[in-house]
């Protein structure tokens, strides 16, 4: 509808937008979140986090509405038909831009539980959304580089611990846990540095999806496995404020998940461990082909 406008200027508007309904939702959010610190009853802490995932799907129903006021964005995509909210998932995705959140929030939004992704710690002191993230139980990560670790092995299997407290409290409400498999954003330099053997993704890190599903795999329905592509490059946060992103490609697929990576321990099953990275790794080659065969498609 502001398609007439130029770009910077859609932009302003867009993050005007963004920055007020971010506000308008904040408080009620926090205010439910006060009242479940002091509510610590099993039935009542079920009902506010319910309020509060509304409350959430509300904001992003906001920001799916600026999304298109300030652009034309051609959907391609596949396999959103088999979901619904009374089911809890494992999600994941290829990594390549801070727009891929908002495009799966776009697609995703009151069709499967709200997602909760797993953060890098320091995003905490983001302004306001960062209190929300706290507020709606999104796990905060604590990473340790290698060398850290080698010093400081007390600090070992602190991740999993994170993971496991989160997944307890999601036990209640059905829930749609996410992890980028990739762990950072796709550029070419880490690509290079990797020494991916994939021609369009990074290396995936199994351990994270493994610890949820160590902590919580009975309960989750299946895993939902994301693939994004943006046929015209890769678009930047301000990209998608301003209108730029026109075509988005997308498809989601449903994977069962094999019985026998239920109950088992990732961290201390060096059996289940190597099996388990393997049977990601060709997840991740079936991406890899899915991403040639959309570009050669083009």
């Amino acid at each position: 509808m502001l398609h007439f406008l130029p770009a910077p200027l859609r932009g302003v508007i867009a993050s005007l937008l963004l920055g007020l309904n971010t506000l308008f939702w904040c408080w009620p959010l926090f205010l439910v979140a006060l009242l479940k610190l002091l509510l610590p009853f099993a039935p009542a802490q079920r009902t506010l986090r319910s309020v509060m995932h509304g409350i959430a799907e509300s904001w992003i129903g906001f920001n799916n509405f600026w999304i298109r006021l300030v652009g034309r964005i051609d959907w391609d995509v596949r396999g959103l038909e088999r979901f619904d909210t009374r089911h809890s998932y494992l999600v994941t995705s290829n990594h390549q831009s801070w727009v891929d959140i908002l495009v799966l929030q776009y697609l995703l939004n009151r069709r499967m539980p709200l997602l909760k992704f797993f953060l890098k710690q320091e995003l905490i002191w983001v302004p306001v959304i960062g209190l929300c993230w706290w507020a709606l139980e999104f796990p905060f990560m604590k990473r340790f580089s290698k060398e850290y670790l080698a010093k400081h092995p007390e600090k070992r299997g602190q991740d999993l611990a994170t993971t496991r407290k989160a997944c307890e409290r999601y036990k209640t409400n059905p829930v749609a846990v996410f992890n980028f498999l990739e762990g950072t954003r796709l550029t070419l330099a880490k690509h290079a540095q990797q020494q991916s053997p994939f021609r369009h993704l990074l290396k995936p890190k199994a351990g994270g999806i493994a610890f949820v599903l160590d902590a919580m795999g009975e309960q989750l329905h299946a895993i939902v496995n994301v693939t994004i592509r943006y046929p015209h490059g890769v678009p930047g946060f301000w990209d998608i404020l301003c209108g730029r992103l026109d075509a988005v490609q997308v498809r989601l697929r449903q994977v069962e998940i094999p019985q026998e990576f239920l109950g088992r321990n990732y961290d201390q099953d060096e059996a289940y461990r190597l099996a388990f990275q393997q049977w990601v790794n060709r997840l991740w080659e079936e991406k890899d082909a899915e991403l040639e065969s959309l570009r050669n498609a083009a």
